[in-house]
Order: C-alpha cells, then sequence, then structure tokens
C-alpha cells in the first residue's frame, strides 16, 4: 500500500502527560498533524515530531488580566426577561430570573438608551420615564403597569464566563476552574490589545505550523439556567454579538435608530426558524464586513509570521458566514469544524475559498462518552458511516478528533476501528479528489435565508435531534449523500432576478407554514409567486414537504396548491366536501413495499379533485404527485432520513423531473447501497451504509449490471 493511503490527512489531539502514546498513536493512525485541546498546554517534547502542529488559539478569552483591566470591554448579549403580567399597581420584573448568575452581569449603563421594555399585549415599548431599574434588587419596576397586560425586558448583559470555556466545565466536571472572561476585540483598546497580542503568541511558540482561530469574536448564542444546564442555544444566533460601540456604528451605517427588538424579536431571537426582517439582515450584513476586516487582520498577521490560519466553524464563529462573499476576503488558509452527520459534513466540505477543509469526528474524547461502560466504537461507527456518504458527493481534505487523548487509550477496540476509519478516508479521498461526481439532477431547496444557511437547514445547534424537525432535516440529511448538484437559493433571489431557476430541474421547499423554511408572507408577492408557478408549468419540479408555501392569504392556506394538488384544512373549507381518497401505485413508491415513514407527517392535508394520492392515512394525505402544465409537484407530508426514505425522495426528484429513465443509472437495486460514480477520475464505488452484509444489483453508467455482495460497512471502487 502506497504512503498516501497509510499517512497523512488526519490530524490528533494530545496533552502534557501522554506523550509517548501520542507518538504511538501518530504512527497508528498514520496521522500528520497534532493539536491542542480547551483546557490543556502543548507539551514541547512533541515540538520536533514528525507532524504538523495546531495550536489552538482562543481570540476572545485565556487573558483575564486584560478583562478585569478593562472592564467596559467585556463582550455582552441581548437577553429578555419571561413575560410577566400586572395584576394591580407596580410590576417588577427580575432580570437575572432563569439565567446563570456567574455567566452573566447585567450592564446598567445607558440603559434607557440600550433597554427596552415592551407592553406585549399592545406591542409598545415602554418610555423609559415609566420604569426604573434598582441595582440592589436587579429589578426593573414599573409603577403604573396596565393591570393584565404583560410586560418583558430587554436588556444587556456583560458574558463574564465564556460560554464554551463554561459548557466544557460542566461536562468534564472541571472543578475550582477560573472562569475564562470574553473580551471584546470589536472596541479599539482591546483590538490594539489583540493584534499585538497574537504577535507575541507566534513568537513564542515559533514550533506552532496552524494557528487555530476557534474561531474569531462572537459567541452564537449560548444560554444557561441557574443550575448550569442549557437554556437557549442557537448555533445561528447573533445575540452574543452586541455592544453600544458596535450598535451605534451599525446606526450610522444604516441610517436608523437600532432598537434591541431587532435582536430580541419577541424572545424567538431571530432563530433561522423566524422570516428575518430587514433590520436584522442589516445587522447581519453589518457584522458579516466588520468581523471579515478584522479577522483578515489577524489572518495577515498569521501569515506575515509564516503560519498558516485555521478557522474552527463553531465558537465564536458569528459573522463569519462561510459561504456568504465576505468570508472569502478574510484569506484564511483552512476551516476546520465538528462532524455530526452527512448535512455537518457538506456544512464544511462545501465552503469556498478556502485551500483546504477538515473535519472533526465524533466522538469527542469526553468522559460523557469515554467512561466504564461507554461505547465510542459505536458511536465512532455511526458517525463515520453517516458522514460517509456526504464525503463521497464533497469531500473534506481532512479529518480528525478532538478532546483529551487519554481517555481515549483505554478503548483498544476504538483506537483500532479509527485506524480503519483513517486508512479508508485516504484511500477514497485519492480515488475521488479532484473531481465532481455523477450528478444526475440539480436540485434548488428554496427557503427565506438561500446559500447564508446552505446544509444548515433545520439545524438548531449542529446535528442534534429534535421531535419537531427531524422529519424536514431528514430531507436535508438525504441530499448530502445524493447525486445531484444541490443548490441553496433563497425568495429574495428569484426576486432579484428571476432567471436564478434557469438551470434548475427541480425546487424543493420544506418545513412548517410561516416559518423561515417555507416562506410565509414571501408567498404574496406575486413576482415570487408567478416566477415559481412558471417554471413547474414549463416542465420544472416541484417537491413540498410538510406545508410548503404554507400561508394563509386568498382563499388558501398552501399558495401553490394548484401545482402540489394538496390543501390544508384549517376550518375554512369544512363546508366543502372532498371525495378524492383513493390511492394509486406510482413510479416514487416502488422501493416502499412496506410503506412509507412519514416522521410526525401532518394531519388535515387532502388532495384537490385531479391530484394522484399515494398515500393517505384516515382521510389525511401524506403522499401525493400532480401534473401542472409540463411540469410536476411531488407533496410529501415529512421525511425523515432513512435508507428508504433516501431512495424514495431520490425517485420523487426523478420523477418530478420528467427522467424516470435516468432510474438505472449509476444505481443499486437495494436501497441500503449506493453507488457515486467519478467519471472524471474513470472509477467508481459501491457502498454500504448499513451494519449488515447486503446483495444488490449494481446498474453502471451504460445501463449494464452486475450482482454484488458486500460486507458490512463495505466499500468497493471499481475502474469505469
Amino acid at each position: 500500500m502506497s504512503e498516501q493511503l497509510t499517512k497523512g490527512r488526519v490530524t490528533i489531539p494530545t496533552d502534557m502527560d501522554v506523550v509517548p502514546q501520542t507518538l504511538e498513536i501518530l504512527k497508528k493512525w498514520g496521522a500528520d498533524a497534532i493539536r491542542d485541546c480547551d483546557g490543556t498546554d502543548f507539551p514541547q517534547e512533541l515540538k520536533d515530531a514528525d507532524a504538523k502542529i495546531y495550536s489552538t488559539y482562543y481570540t476572545t478569552r485565556k487573558d483575564n488580566t486584560w478583562a478585569k483591566a478593562n472592564p467596559d470591554e467585556i463582550q455582552q448579549m441581548y437577553l429578555m426577561t419571561p413575560f410577566y403580567t400586572a395584576a394591580e399597581g407596580e410590576l417588577s420584573i427580575k432580570l437575572m430570573k432563569g439565567l446563570y448568575p456567574d455567566m452573566l452581569k447585567v450592564n446598567p449603563k445607558d440603559r434607557e438608551r440600550w433597554w427596552e421594555v415592551i407592553d406585549r399585549t399592545t406591542g409598545k415599548t415602554v418610555p423609559p420615564e415609566q420604569w426604573n431599574y434598582n441595582e440592589d434588587d436587579g429589578c426593573v419596576h414599573i409603577p403604573a403597569a396596565e393591570p393584565f397586560h404583560q410586560y418583558t425586558v430587554s436588556f444587556l448583559a456583560f458574558i463574564m464566563w465564556d460560554p464554551v470555556h463554561m459548557y466544557n466545565a460542566v461536562v468534564n466536571g472541571w472543578k475550582n476552574v477560573e472562569h475564562q472572561i470574553t473580551f471584546d476585540v470589536r472596541q479599539p483598546k482591546t483590538h490594539a490589545f489583540t493584534m499585538e497580542r497574537l504577535r507575541r503568541f507566534i513568537k513564542e511558540h515559533p514550533y506552532v505550523d496552524v494557528i487555530r482561530y476557534t474561531t474569531f469574536f462572537h459567541q452564537f448564542t449560548l444560554v444557561f439556567d441557574e443550575q448550569a444546564r442549557e437554556k437557549f442555544v442557537d448555533w445561528y444566533g447573533y445575540s452574543a454579538s452586541v455592544s453600544p460601540y458596535i450598535l451605534e456604528q451599525f446606526e450610522k451605517e444604516v441610517g436608523y435608530k437600532f432598537r434591541p427588538e431587532f435582536i430580541i424579536d419577541q424572545g424567538y431571537h431571530n432563530n433561522q426558524y423566524r422570516i428575518p426582517s430587514k433590520e436584522y439582515k442589516d445587522f447581519q450584513a453589518f457584522q458579516r464586513r466588520e468581523v471579515a476586516k478584522l479577522a483578515k487582520e489577524m489572518v495577515d498577521i498569521t501569515h506575515e509570521c509564516g503560519k498558516e490560519a485555521m478557522m474552527f466553524l463553531g465558537d465564536h464563529w458569528i459573522g463569519t458566514e462561510p459561504f456568504l462573499e465576505e468570508f472569502t476576503k478574510i484569506g484564511l488558509d483552512a476551516v476546520v469544524g465538528s462532524v455530526g452527520n452527512g448535512s455537518t459534513l457538506r456544512l464544511i466540505s462545501d465552503i469556498p475559498g478556502v485551500k483546504y477543509t477538515e473535519g472533526r469526528f465524533l466522538p469527542y474524547f469526553f468522559p460523557d462518552t469515554f467512561h466504564e461502560g461507554g461505547d465510542p466504537v459505536k458511536e465512532a461507527k455511526v458517525n463515520w458511516v453517516t458522514a460517509r456518504r456526504a464525503i463521497l458527493r464533497k469531500p473534506i481534505d481532512r479529518i480528525g478528533y478532538g478532546g483529551y487523548l487519554k481517555l481515549a487509550l483505554d478503548f483498544p477496540e476504538f483506537i483500532d476501528y479509527v485506524q480503519s476509519v483513517c486508512d479508508e478516508f485516504r484511500t477514497l479521498y485519492e480515488n475521488i479528489r479532484g473531481t465532481t461526481p455523477y450528478c444526475v439532477k440539480t436540485v434548488a431547496v428554496l427557503n427565506c435565508w438561500g446559500k447564508m444557511r446552505a446544509w444548515g437547514c433545520h439545524m438548531v445547534h449542529h446535528a442534534l435531534y429534535q421531535k419537531q424537525n427531524y422529519s424536514y432535516a431528514g430531507v436535508i440529511e438525504a441530499l448530502s449523500g445524493a447525486p445531484f448538484d444541490v443548490r441553496f437559493i433563497s425568495f429574495d433571489d428569484i426576486k432579484a432576478d428571476p432567471s436564478v431557476l434557469k438551470d434548475i430541474d427541480v425546487i424543493i421547499n420544506v418545513g412548517d407554514a410561516d416559518t423561515a423554511h417555507t416562506g410565509g408572507a414571501y408567498w404574496e408577492d406575486p413576482q415570487i409567486v408567478s416566477a415559481i408557478r412558471s417554471f413547474v408549468w414549463n416542465g420544472g419540479g416541484f417537491i413540498g414537504v410538510g406545508e410548503p408555501s404554507g400561508h394563509q392569504y386568498q382563499g388558501h392556506f398552501i399558495q401553490l396548491a394548484d401545482v402540489l394538488g394538496v390543501e390544508k384544512e384549517t376550518g375554512f373549507t369544512l363546508n366543502y366536501d372532498k371525495y378524492n381518497w383513493d390511492c394509486h401505485s406510482h413510479f416514487i413508491t416502488e422501493d416502499a413495499p412496506d410503506g412509507v415513514n412519514f416522521g410526525e407527517g401532518k394531519k388535515s392535508i387532502y388532495a384537490l379533485a385531479d391530484t394522484q394520492i399515494l398515500i393517505q392515512k384516515e382521510k389525511e394525505v401524506q403522499l401525493a404527485v400532480n401534473e401542472y402544465g409540463k411540469g410536476r409537484g411531488v407533496y410529501i407530508s415529512g421525511l425523515p432520513y432513512t435508507f428508504e426514505n433516501n431512495r424514495l425522495l431520490y425517485r420523487a426528484v426523478l420523477w418530478s423531473a420528467h427522467s424516470e429513465q435516468l432510474l438505472s443509472t449509476w444505481f443499486s437495486t437495494n436501497y441500503n447501497v449506493e453507488v457515486h460514480a467519478y467519471v472524471k477520475n474513470g472509477k467508481y464505488c459501491v457502498v454500504n451504509n448499513t451494519y449488515e452484509p447486503q446483495h444488490t444489483t449494481v446498474y453502471r453508467g451504460d445501463g449494464s449490471s452486475f450482482e454484488l455482495d458486500m460486507e458490512a460497512n463495505e466499500i468497493k471502487w471499481y475502474k469505469i
């Protein structure tokens, strides 16, 4: 086996007390890079090892001396109290109720300007002269609150304990650890100090090859309750990227007055399910420009000192939106991120404008997995096999692991399994590098965010399961490893230039009604809705999952009812009898003889007169198809990620694009097995995605076929 397949493209963690073991793992896994982790120091004995050395660099913490000396330049975040109902007389609202006191400290300065008390019954702001804040009792007092109206207070607080450092301390049971305070690099004094600090760090660590920024300046929204449990988390949240200094700059740029409500958003914090307001989009754009400018300054220093600059896509990543144009101006060499599934893999591997990408695989070497009775091998297998199908579509350039190596050493089976993963990764990378895999169709996911949230749709905090969204996130997961050219477009993209649809074969709109994922009031825009109808009428495909185009307007709830052939009974059409309930066999369901898992599904969906129902349950449509002009629409009530559902979505795309004849092209008849072709490289592979042996018929690109038996998880490579 060549050295290319036995060494390289792998990063491992180390610590002071595992130096000889690090060298052993370096050799066993064929690793060529070593990194330190939060709470550890890099052992000097390893600085001459035959490996690149990454140093985790924290731009916003690990210098409490500076933070304490400059308390006005500690980072801040916007928070909102719970809703309080006024009875009679004065209403008192305690600001820190429900929040972890060691993490946050109320910033009362200029509160009349930067805080907001809102009567949530009327939606109106209460003037500052009608409320006051008492620092002794920590309460906002409203002396003349309207009886039985509800009130909230939006306020600024200093971040006195970095949320990720706190999380690591809680998970690992660190005792008596000094709380790392988060300082604000955006502000002038700390800005100047930070650049000097970076130069000093590089000078003092000449053996470091890669500065791994974790990340730059603003933490995603992460708040803990009184018991140190996660209270609110939004991996895309901008609520912790604020300060009076930043907001005054923002006002000068946009020319209107800032309101806390632009960030607070009724307490929803503009999470990605909310349709973003103009003001919030303005704020994000401002932050992207400012963060990119400052990050570029740090990257330039890194390059000037002869080092590589790598960004961790996590922690303080807010403002570095990797799929938007500002990001490429930063000049980073690499991005590394945590891989939870296929979607998060593509979130990293699809990033443009960097020299290489790296995925940090699970499990993280933390005691929540590596303990007596734990099963890290199982977690590692699931993580690798889940991500592998996405790697086969768009590979990352490197893989790695993080955490505390000492914990993993107690699990020799895990060490052996990861060795096999490293070897398999290097093999597939060598086979597919530099080529685009065969794509049968171009598919566009349509929502309010477009490419800004590419591969992150329905993601609240990375790849975590949630009952309310797994039926939708499953669509994105299926696409991450499917043979499609996948794009993410927004309603604003269509409005700005309807020709954005001309190279697309199928549009997918997935989610609940009136969310950013389905569009809400955007469906009231005649220019947008006409462009989409025209696209389908003239031969395009449209697949809607959940409540696609769902928004009550002009006699419809499903605004594309004519395209999809279904409507939702909201009570407004109970007077109309419905007679179309017969089910039909169809191309789309041919690989689902035992039925389809719709996950949570949808209730009260019924078919219009000429629609063909494929599956209905108790007179509620779960799957239906509809002809619309020269095009076709497909309705699916929900689609969690399973191999069966992955196949169903594949068939739905082909059918909606009038391309059923392409089914047996680079294809496996067994939906547990997939075929990926790399025509330019003259290779293709067949991959078993399950943990059991499988048999299948494999179809090549010319329609010829052969029978194949495969071992569990096996991947076989062939020449075309």
